[in-house]
């Protein structure tokens, strides 16, 4: 994968949001907890809904607790998980987490779940796709492998928007971020939503007298 042309490519010049979606993400070769191969961008992204971590199974701060979060967000989107929407948490230590400690990792956090992966590769190929989601341009910041591990990024291929929201934000924040890259919905759909939105809304009102919940 030559970094060069990935982050000058003119993605400017790209007719749809897929063809822009295949110049900014490396279509890389990774392996799953089932030591299953597969090309990133090509097998996991493409035309999909995806919520992306990075993390690694012998972490000592918050990736534990991400990965908890993740859980919880997942039962919550239970209906779509595997379907329209589906996650992936890529190691930041591709040389100590191979797929069975992946899978082992999954198993101790009830994260063994449908359309969720866990993956590992090569730590060039993990590095630069760490770098294409994930940099934040400082050059210090982005040599900290743990700046990367806190925050998750939401892609909607089929429709060209990438959303990011802090790691440990709460569930009710990482479900609102996810909406954001919904697909559009139909003029019916939103006034059913805009209903229950100001049903929601009128509720919050009438006992604490003022919209609680942003």
């Amino acid at each position: 994968m030559n970094r060069r042309e990935l982050f000058s490519g003119a993605i400017g010049e790209c007719a749809n949001p897929q063809q822009a979606g295949a110049q900014l993400i490396p279509n890389v070769v990774l392996r799953n907890q089932d030591n299953v191969s597969v090309r990133f961008y090509d097998d996991l992204v493409k035309g999909k809904q995806v919520v992306i971590n990075m993390m690694y199974a012998h972490c000592e701060g918050f990736c534990s607790m991400i990965t908890s979060l993740l859980v919880e967000v997942h039962r919550t989107l239970a209906a779509r998980m595997g379907k329209d929407l589906f996650m992936y948490s890529i190691t930041l230590k591709p040389e100590q987490d191979d797929p069975a400690t992946l899978k082992e990792f999954a198993r101790v956090q009830r994260a063994n779940l449908p359309g969720w992966q866990f993956l590992t590769g090569d730590s060039y190929d993990i590095e630069t796709l760490r770098f294409a989601l994930f940099r934040h341009d400082h050059i210090k910041i982005d040599l900290d492998l743990e700046t990367h591990a806190a925050r998750l990024r939401i892609i909607n291929d089929d429709i060209g928007r990438w959303v990011h929201v802090a790691a440990m934000a709460s569930p009710m924040t990482v479900l609102q971020h996810i909406s954001w890259a919904d697909p559009p919905k139909s003029e019916a759909e939103r006034r059913v939503e805009n209903r229950r939105l100001q049903q929601q809304i009128d509720q919050e009102v009438a006992r604490y007298g003022y919209r609680k919940v942003i």
